[in-house]
């Protein structure tokens, strides 16, 4: 029998449990592996027919009685009708093979403790597989099940095969024995306060008074208020941590914690990358909040806004303060794009600019990672900051991204000060057998490497895969295939970790998959989090497919079973980015900011948290948006 392609849908959660740290989860479908069919079988073909031989002409013709017509002619048979799947369904457009990591609930190793061990994985010596209970031995020899080279194994790999779990599932920490320098105190990292002091900051907007007269109040003045609550949060829940404060407009001015001569950065400064790098390095920071409270205060209230928006170069110098101090934050808080100095994009539209704008915010947001900083962007209502570019610096190191009101600019920025960092250096290797590849990340090899860097809490990735066709056969041959997620951070405190969990999946067919079992929390995310990537990556058409496949599915699910209040929040999600999609072009529109902040929330949807969060309520009333506002003409 011919297949067209193959699935095996895993839906695979690796997930956290109270009781014992982490276990794998099943969720209310098939978790099963799943290969489509064609709409129906190849017919056998006609056996051949034997043709008489035309009668020799000196021959006497035959009675009447036995003549017989000539044999008419070879024919197809009719064609076959298509087959639906099973219980109702039709043949599935989406790919549903999904594996949904909640990595903020994996970094988490002390609810864990149970699984911790002190050596170093024993790893295949050609893909990097680590050996786990559900490897099979042979004469102290391991076949790796991932790409079957052949690895030696000692006494102590044939423990790992024995323990507890053996043949249902794996799932090991290990704690490389460190010395005492590694150890960080968790109070040395800094907190640096980025403030756009620039012209347009001295726009009022209209807000509610105590008297119920009306009052207006300056984007500056409300940026001066929330900072005066942010200092004054972090003084009572973090005494001992440090503070600093930049501002940014034609010129870059440190302040530090406050105790010290600002340090300022003009003219040529704003534009020299290593310049800037190293004198804000250099800058020192030696006192707590406990101790710089007054000063800080006294600092935000003397600012005045005037001068340009050298945003770029401000958010340097402020990563490279925080550099120091791993697990450090920066708050970024501007109502204007940049337009001079580094990262300058006056001029330039978003998903056509020159490569020399986005490069500047990759490459440090990059920095960032590495350094193990967390960079959080706000904006405000109504303004243009290019928030598809400098949204990177968030959306890559982990940090949020909101636009916010004079009214919401307080709440928003003290959450984002208090953010804890749970790991740093994040790194998730995803090992399948050979003839298993990632469309949308390798498609040339069994094992995906993701670069995550800072990790939250809250942090959900997707990953999709798929089987290629000349595997199908094989794979249909067996019952389970083998799935590893390999995690590499490092805590808090510095200290490295290393953690392999292992699990074996049932392999099926596609017709015994019925979409109404499916489970929208994990697909529905993946949709957003795949289609938000592809359109902020520029991939417009391919995130126009996926949206149209995914929007079948959902009318097909909805046709099968009611939508469930939570799974409803997806169609919504879908609906609204396939209205981005749809209205962009890119030689004459680019994103507004309103809906680059969309699409961000999107590449960080989580399911955990799908139907009662605070931030899935928020973003549920940015996707009800008015399309003329979603999308902006150039």
């Amino acid at each position: 029998m011919e297949f067209a392609c193959s699935h095996v849908v895993c839906n695979w959660r690796p997930d956290g449990a109270a009781s014992t740290g982490v276990s794998l989860i099943k969720h209310q479908f098939d978790n099963t592996a799943a290969v489509k069919q064609q709409e129906g079988p190849v017919p056998p073909p006609l056996p051949p027919r034997r043709l008489r031989k035309p009668r020799p002409t000196s021959l006497p013709l035959p009675p009447l009685s036995s003549f017989q017509p000539p044999p008419a002619p070879l024919s197809l048979p009719p064609p076959v009708p298509p087959r639906l799947d099973k219980e109702g369904g039709g043949r599935l457009e989406a790919n549903v093979n999904v594996v949904s990591i909640d990595v903020g609930k994996l970094v988490d190793v002390c609810a864990a403790s149970g699984l911790k061990s002190y050596q170093s994985p024993l790893s295949c010596g050609k893909c990097s597989a680590a050996l786990s209970c559900l490897s099979t031995l042979q004469s102290n020899v391991w076949v790796c099940e991932f790409c079957g080279c052949e690895n030696g194994v000692n006494d102590g790999g044939k423990r790992v095969c024995v323990g507890p779990g053996a043949g249902v599932h794996s799932d090991e920490i290990y704690l490389p024995n460190q010395s005492d320098d590694d150890y960080q105190n968790l109070e040395d990292t800094l907190v640096v306060f980025c403030v756009d002091i620039s012209g347009s900051m001295i726009v009022t907007t209209e807000v509610p008074s105590s008297s119920g007269a009306p009052t207006h109040r300056s984007r500056l003045e409300g940026i001066q208020d929330a900072l005066q609550r942010a200092l004054s949060s972090l003084l009572q829940q973090s005494p001992r941590r440090r503070v600093a404060l930049v501002t940014f407009n034609d010129e870059v001015v440190i302040y530090g914690d406050g105790t010290s001569t600002p340090l300022t950065l003009r003219d040529w400064a704003l534009v020299d990358y290593d310049h800037i790098w190293q004198q804000s390095a250099a800058y020192s920071i030696p006192h707590c909040i406990a101790e710089t409270y007054d000063p800080l205060v006294q600092r935000v209230k003397d600012l005045r806004e005037h001068g340009a928006t050298c945003l770029g170069s401000a958010a340097l110098a402020s990563v490279a303060m925080a550099s120091r101090y791993p697990g450090s934050k920066v708050i970024l808080c501007t109502d204007g794009r940049a337009n001079i100095g580094l990262g300058e994009m006056e001029q330039i539209p978003s998903l056509s600019s020159s490569p020399l704008t986005p490069y500047f915010y990759r490459q440090l947001a990059q920095r960032a990672v590495e350094s193990g900083v967390i960079i959080s962007v706000m904006t405000f209502e109504g303004t243009d900051c290019r928030l598809a570019d400098i949204g990177r610096l968030a959306d890559t190191t982990g940090g949020r991204i909101n636009t916010v009101s004079i009214g919401t600019v307080a709440t928003e920025i003290r959450s984002a000060s208090m953010d804890n960092i749970l790991a740093t250096g994040v790194t998730a290797t995803l090992l399948a057998p050979e003839g298993v590849y990632f469309p949308f990340d390798d498609e040339y090899n069994h094992k995906l490497l993701r670069e995550i860097g800072n990790v939250t809490k809250g942090l959900e990735i997707t990953i999709q895969f798929a089987v290629k066709p000349e595997f199908t056969e094989v794979f249909l041959q067996k019952d389970t295939l083998p799935f590893q997620l390999q995690l590499n951070f490092k805590t808090r405190d510095q200290e490295k970790v290393t953690r392999v969990i292992t699990e074996r999946r049932p392999v099926t067919t596609g017709s015994r998959i019925w979409a109404g079992s499916l489970n929208m929390a994990v697909l529905g995310v993946h949709c957003a989090q795949l289609c938000a990537s592809l359109t902020m990556e520029g991939r417009v058409q391919e995130a126009q497919r996926q949206l149209k496949a995914h929007q079948d599915l959902h009318n097909q699910i909805s046709k099968q079973r009611p939508i469930q209040k939570e799974e409803s929040i997806y169609g919504n999600w879908i609906d609204t980015m396939t209205t981005i999609c749809d209205n962009i072009t890119t030689e004459s529109q680019a994103l507004s900011d309103q809906a680059a902040n969309v699409m961000y929330q999107m590449k960080r949807a989580s399911s955990a948290n799908s139907s009662s969060s605070k931030n899935t309520k928020e973003i549920q009333k940015k996707t009800r948006v008015k399309k003329k506002a979603l999308v902006e003409g150039m």
